[in-house]
């Protein structure tokens, strides 16, 4: 469900925007002056598949810590300002290769120009980032609350006044806590503006509410061609953020990292013991380093049509087990040796 619609935006190395891959990000919560440390959890966000990290720029004398930083990562480092145009212009002579800024309260336009020229100067490109609950007192005003069309008119007011200083660097997000409002702002926006769009949940909450939050308000956009790069903002440690996001880009169908298992919730019919052997053929995937999509199910009512169009699956029943590949029955064997013949057929053929 890859769109075109969007243009192009490059920073710190990478390009996103028309068509590319939707890229990962993450935010770290250490104290971004404690470069060891900062570095130390960006790595752990790194090994987990993170592709671009923000850090709070919150000080000026995050300066110093924030060019070490830069030295010691391998991916993008994106600069997080509020309230102080000048920390993000520090942000971008020390280094980040994009700043966050939130229009409802940087300071206005004359604060925001001073960014551009320095992102112009600098190569870096800019986020404008609106939130809900930092919206600009006129919009709020106006439409009696941080509705999604206000965040949209927030976000596009920005875009149009960089674009009117020629320059296109620009990546926009719009969040809420609200699902509904945040995929309602960010329609809004997508349907007006070619900029590209970084989507997320603010605000989600603790795993399991973040990750439902993030599969309903993300998953929804992402099915709609919006979204260029992606945030899953979970309270607690950042890196469990990455597995999510992959999970939600595999879901919607735009990128492929684990193996996909197909297998029946069960029901009265159920022969064998189909989530223990859902479990194992999952396991043997991931260690096995295959992703491929297999089917688990464990009778005659959906086992072979499902386990038809699967890359390899296993239709079980009654102490018997049969495995197909592209939809060709492979074999029937006994239950206690089907994993056997799965591996192996894996192994030879995948």
């Amino acid at each position: 469900m890859m769109t075109n619609r969007t243009r192009q935006v490059s920073f710190g190395g990478v390009t996103i925007g028309g068509g590319r891959d939707v890229l990962i990000q993450s935010m770290t919560n250490t104290d971004t002056q404690d470069a060891e440390e900062t570095c130390a959890q960006i790595g752990r966000l790194e090994a987990a598949g993170c592709e671009a990290v923000r850090c709070a720029f919150y000080h000026a004398d995050c300066a110093g810590a924030f060019r070490e930083i830069k030295k010691n990562i391998g991916v993008p480092l994106i600069a997080d300002v509020h309230f102080d145009a000048e920390l993000a212009v520090r942000a971008i002579e020390n280094g980040a290769d994009k700043v966050r800024v939130n229009p409802g309260n940087i300071g206005g336009n004359a604060a925001l120009r001073k960014v551009v020229d320095c992102a112009k100067q600098n190569g870096a490109a800019i986020r404008i980032g609106v939130n809900a609950g930092s919206l600009e007192k006129e919009l709020t005003g106006k439409y009696g609350g941080p509705i999604p069309i206000a965040l949209a008119e927030s976000a596009m007011n920005s875009v149009r006044f960089v674009y009117d200083m020629d320059f296109y660097n620009v990546v926009v997000s719009i969040k809420s806590s609200s699902v509904p409002d945040t995929v309602a702002a960010c329609r809004l926006f997508s349907d007006a503006c070619d900029a590209p769009m970084h989507i997320g949940i603010t605000e989600a909450g603790t795993y399991m509410s973040a990750v439902i939050k993030s599969a309903v308000g993300l998953g929804a956009l992402l099915v709609d061609g919006i979204g260029d790069t992606i945030r899953v903002s979970i309270t607690g440690d950042p890196v469990q953020e990455i597995d999510a996001a992959k999970r939600i880009l595999q879901s919607a169908g735009l990128r492929t990292f684990f193996p996909e298992v197909i297998s029946c919730p069960t029901c009265a019919r159920t022969s064998i013991d189909v989530e223990s052997l859902a479990r194992k053929v999952e396991q043997i995937l991931t260690e096995m380093d295959k992703p491929v999509t297999a089917a688990v199910m464990g009778c005659i009512v959906n086992g072979p049509g499902e386990a038809r169009h699967a890359d390899i699956g296993i239709a079980g029943g009654k102490g018997k087990a049969a495995l197909f590949s592209k939809g060709t029955l492979v074999g029937t064997y006994a239950e206690c040796d089907i994993l056997a013949v799965f591996k192996d057929y894996i192994e030879k053929n995948f």
